[in-house]
């Protein structure tokens, strides 16, 4: 056989072919490696970058002495986070979504955990039916961006337009109502790649567990560490702390927070210090780049600003004072309402009723005279500021009282007529206009008869039959005669002129919200006759003022004139208590323009309400020297008003109070308050586990009686049996 021969030349384009296909496999990782590496790499396996919010700890609230009224302790949330989630087709995306949601709200329900759910729509007796009291956010569920059916639409075709939109299907009537809850306030919080969404805003380290260990088939499901509000006592001060919440509308945040960095499932403060602090408290939220593959997965996380902490805000008010003033009002009411009864069962000076029965509410305050500072502010009947925050039956509750109007900050807001309290004042502004003097002798026959003619017919009365009076004793023994004559002279204009000085009818100055009550005179209405005028100086007519601004009223006395600004703020710091940002100074915001002569005066008369007039049975022997005035109101209905103002120490004033007992008729209850007051101030009274209120020395003694007992028992020795 003969063999057959290869031309040289095949092996040479073999070769030449080769060696081309492996250059240019060369040249095409070269590309890949070297020239445009960063871009392949990054278009293979970084495609997306989404920009996160990183949410800031909210400062804290604490009272003049750091201790806690509203901080924060660590919690932990669930949130959705889009980034994370597995990307497909729409329809792939959103069957993921729904399921995980299942998931979650599943586990949540199991362990009794709390969700966000505010669909106003329930499952009953196998329907959708909307939920009662939800008429505003039945409207938004109606509206273009959501259900977008008409205003008419019932509940299952709201219902039927959403599980549509969202995609729910092959659920349960219940699971599929609860995933359209989560999905309509997702789409409600504008849930998106930098916008996470909190499934669940404080959740138990059980949770935190189960989710962890199952992150792998929950996608997008993240464990966020959190700041939770925490109030040490709920009841303490709600209406000065103030309530937390969401926004009222979509309006409302799209108007007024947007643009201000929140997002629409943010809280902020909506009363009190929360709200009126809020720039202060908020802090400023983070930002995280997060980098995720085309497969879904987190290829990195990067923070790009950190978030920065809210400041704390150090209030006037004396957490121990505070708890002594709420459980003296609450005592000293109740006990009104208990003596009445008493009285009425008995018939009593020959009436029935008027002796308190009716009340129900009551406000005090207490002031630092030298700066303004409230240590105390009391309001009864109170609530509870967690129960109110959470549960909309409780808060509905509260608004419903019309009796005791527990939402009413009546240290604040609430108004009051004054009574014979009033008559300080007006006793000064006529000194100071020279209508009277100190050595004025006045007549008091029961009967102020000046324009009678001299009858006693439908003439105004005072309590009493005081005789020839000067102006000391009239402020003691509260003559209604001598103030009708004094404000007769007066008169109403220059009446109201020295009022207003002295805090009365305007506003306090008080960093949250407050009432600028009534100061009677032609300008609180239509026509003014001369009758009103007497009624005003002794505090009745349209006269009706905050316990805060009596409290200023009275601070004002005490200061020689000079009326501080009511402040409730002490200080603020950043949020780790270290460097103090700002603290709040004196300000002395007007002068009554009285000689301190005169006010000396009306300093002495006040003074001898205690020692000789109408407190001296119960604040007469008190060891601290004490200046105040009594105030009865009569009301058009029900019981008096009974008021009380004043300063102490008389000769060098440190505090001034405030009580109102609205309804109360008998002072000796608003002068209780008082009287637990200045205990709590003087000698460090406080309120123990058995809600009795106690001196430092009192409960030494208890202290002692009860080493005593136990040391009596551990002999084996019985009380029972030594008797």
């Amino acid at each position: 056989m003969e063999k057959r021969s290869h031309p040289m030349w095949r092996y040479v384009v073999c070769v030449l072919l080769v060696a081309l296909v492996f250059a240019l496999y060369v040249l095409r990782l070269y590309d890949w490696q070297i020239l445009n590496g960063s871009t392949w790499l990054a278009t293979a396996d970084h495609s997306t970058q989404s920009t996160v919010a990183i949410p800031a700890a909210r400062g804290e609230i604490l009272d003049v002495n750091g201790e806690p009224l509203a901080v924060n302790r660590t919690g932990y949330a669930v949130v959705l986070n889009w980034p994370y989630m597995q990307q497909g087709s729409d329809e792939e995306t959103t069957r993921q979504e729904n399921e995980t949601i299942r998931q979650i709200l599943s586990l949540l329900d199991r362990y009794g955990e709390e969700w966000t759910d505010e669909l106003p729509i329930l499952v009953q007796d196998g329907a959708y039916v909307f939920a009662e009291g939800e008429d505003r956010e039945i409207e938004t569920l109606k509206g273009r961006d959501y259900a977008n059916v008409n205003s008419y639409a019932t509940a299952d075709l709201c219902m039927e337009a959403l599980i549509e939109r969202y995609g729910v299907e092959g659920y349960t009537m219940e699971e599929t109502r609860d995933i359209v809850s989560v999905r309509y306030n997702m789409v409600k919080s504008q849930f998106g790649s930098s916008n996470p969404y909190t499934v669940a805003p404080d959740v138990s380290l059980e949770i935190v567990t189960i989710l962890s260990e199952n992150s792998q088939s929950l996608p997008g499901v993240s464990i966020e560490v959190t700041t939770a509000r925490e109030y040490e006592n709920t009841m303490l001060i709600p209406h000065i702390v103030g309530r937390m919440g969401k926004f009222s509308s979509m309006e409302d945040w799209e108007q007024n927070y947007r643009d201000q960095g929140y997002a629409f499932d943010d809280s902020i403060g909506i009363s009190g210090v929360e709200s009126a602090f809020e720039s202060t408290l908020r802090g400023e939220a983070g930002e995280k780049v997060v980098e995720t593959t085309s497969m879904g997965s987190v290829a990195g996380e990067t923070i790009t600003k950190a978030p920065q902490e809210g400041d704390t805000v150090y209030l006037t008010i004396d957490k121990r004072i505070q708890q002594v003033v709420n459980a003296s009002l609450e005592q000293n009411i109740l006990g009104t309402r208990e003596n009445a009864e008493r009285l009425n069962a008995t018939n009593a000076g020959g009436r029935s009723s008027g002796h308190g029965e009716d009340c129900y509410t009551g406000g005090a305050v207490v002031m630092d005279v030298k700066t303004g500072a409230v240590l105390a502010a009391g309001t009864y009947p109170t609530y509870d500021l967690v129960q109110a925050q959470e549960d909309a039956s409780y808060y509905a509750s509260l608004a419903n009282d019309t009796q005791g109007t527990p939402l009413v900050n009546k240290a604040f807001i609430g108004t009051f007529t004054p009574g014979s309290c009033f008559k300080s004042a007006v006793a000064a502004a006529a000194l100071e206009e020279g209508v009277i003097t100190n050595s004025t002798v006045i007549t008091c026959n029961h009967y102020y008869t000046r324009f009678t003619d001299g009858s006693t017919t439908n003439a105004p009365t005072c309590l009493g039959w005081h005789g020839a009076i000067t102006l000391r004793s009239a402020i003691a023994d509260s003559c209604n005669v001598f103030f009708f004559e004094t404000g007769y002279r007066l008169g109403i204009t220059a009446m109201n002129l020295y009022c207003q000085r002295f805090g009365l009818g305007v506003k306090a100055g008080i960093e949250i919200g407050e009432s600028a009550g009534v100061l009677a005179g032609p300008g609180s209405r239509d026509v003014w006759y001369q009758g009103e005028t007497l009624n005003a100086a002794i505090g009745q007519s349209d006269n009706a003022f905050t316990p805060l601004q009596l409290c200023t009223y009275a601070a004002t006395l005490a200061n020689n004139g000079n009326r501080p600004r009511a402040t409730i703020v002490s200080k603020i710091t950043d949020y780790t208590r270290e460097t103090v940002k700002d603290e709040i100074e004196l300000e002395i915001v007007d002068n009554v323009g009285v000689s301190d002569e005169n006010l000396a005066y009306v300093k002495a008369g006040m003074e001898a309400v205690i020692t000789e007039g109408s407190a001296r049975s119960t604040l007469g022997s008190y060891p601290v020297k004490i200046a105040g005035k009594t105030g009865t109101a009569e009301r058009s209905s029900g019981s008096d008003n009974v008021t009380f103002i004043g300063y102490a120490p008389a000769d060098d004033p440190q505090i001034a109070f405030a009580v109102v007992l609205d309804h109360g008729s008998s002072g000796t209850y608003c002068q209780n308050v008082v009287r637990d007051i200045l205990d709590a101030y003087f000698y460090d009274a406080e309120v123990g586990g058995d809600g009795v209120i106690r001196t430092e020395s009192e409960r030494r003694q208890a202290a002692a009686q009860d080493g005593d007992t136990a040391s009596s028992q551990s002999d084996g020795t019985s009380s029972a049996a030594q008797a």
